[in-house]
């Protein structure tokens, strides 16, 4: 039961729950960073498995219930804070030049002037009906939930994803919570197109968006390593060096780009399979 790969499934569980427990501390990127530090555990502990032969159904279950809490949960919360800060950005939009402690509690501050509002009735800036919004998040783990139970049992997808896959969509709803909060200090000279993206509406569309491409019937390339496709691997690892190669170069930009290169190599790897089978 508590092998070495098992054991790095749970610690999976618990970047999970310090991503959760950094959205309600205010610290939004450090909340995005024990997501990203939980996918390489999630990639490592299937790795350790197959290397040390020790796959069991007891740990694809343990796998499962991790990638629930870590890419279903914790970006519901990301995403639940970052449309709270949506409804109303007017106070960094504002010409006054507030101290570092100004951003170090921004976050906290309009967490609970809404919890105020939506909890307590009183009167703020958030006493409307869109106060309600954010709750539209908690479709990323109900969606998510249906995804890992699914994955379980479709045998189709050992070599390939059919829907988005839930580190990809963590990866893609984390993107907002970094960028902002690498460019909160500077948010009334956004461009104006970067903070109607930001918006609260958009968020929510966002969130509706990919929950459902969960899933959708969506085919997409895995990233697993194969020794009878020699082709397949080609492409797999030179989509993993140049994601790797973009990270110093365009920082949290490195996400959209990284994820178009993986959009742009699944339709080519479906195309390819399609024609295969013909």
């Amino acid at each position: 039961m508590f092998n070495i790969a098992n054991l790095l499934t749970s610690m999976n569980l618990i970047c999970g729950m310090l991503s959760i427990l950094f959205c309600f501390c205010g610290q939004l990127n450090f909340a995005v960073y024990a997501i990203f530090l939980g996918a390489l555990f999630d990639f490592a502990d299937g790795f350790v498995a197959r290397k040390l032969g020790v796959m069991s159904d007891l740990g694809k279950q343990l796998d499962s219930l991790s990638d629930l809490i870590t890419f279903g949960v914790a970006p519901g919360f990301l995403m639940f804070f970052m449309i709270i800060l949506g409804i109303d950005d007017s106070t960094l939009n504002e010409t006054y030049s507030p101290n570092q402690t100004f951003y170090d509690y921004y976050v906290l501050q309009e967490f609970f002037t809404w919890v105020n509002a939506t909890f307590h009735q009183i009167p703020n800036k958030f006493d409307a009906s869109v106060k309600f919004l954010p709750f539209i998040a908690f479709l990323i783990p109900f969606f998510a939930l249906f995804r890992l139970a699914k994955f379980n049992i479709d045998t189709r997808q050992t070599t390939s994803f059919i829907g988005f896959p839930t580190p990809l969509t963590a990866i893609i709803f984390s993107f907002f919570p970094l960028y902002f909060s690498g460019h909160m200090k500077s948010w009334g000279s956004e461009l104006e197109i970067v903070q109607l993206s930001f918006d609260c509406y958009s968020l929510a569309v966002i969130v509706i968006i990919f929950s459902t491409f969960m899933v959708l019937p969506i085919p997409l390339m895995s990233l697993k390593i194969e020794k009878s496709k020699s082709r397949e691997n080609q492409l797999k690892l030179f989509l993993i060096l140049i994601s790797a190669i973009s990270i110093p170069f365009f920082k949290v930009l490195s996400i959209p780009f990284i994820l178009t290169l993986y959009f742009i190599a699944s339709i080519y790897h479906s195309i390819k399979l399609t024609k295969d089978e013909i």
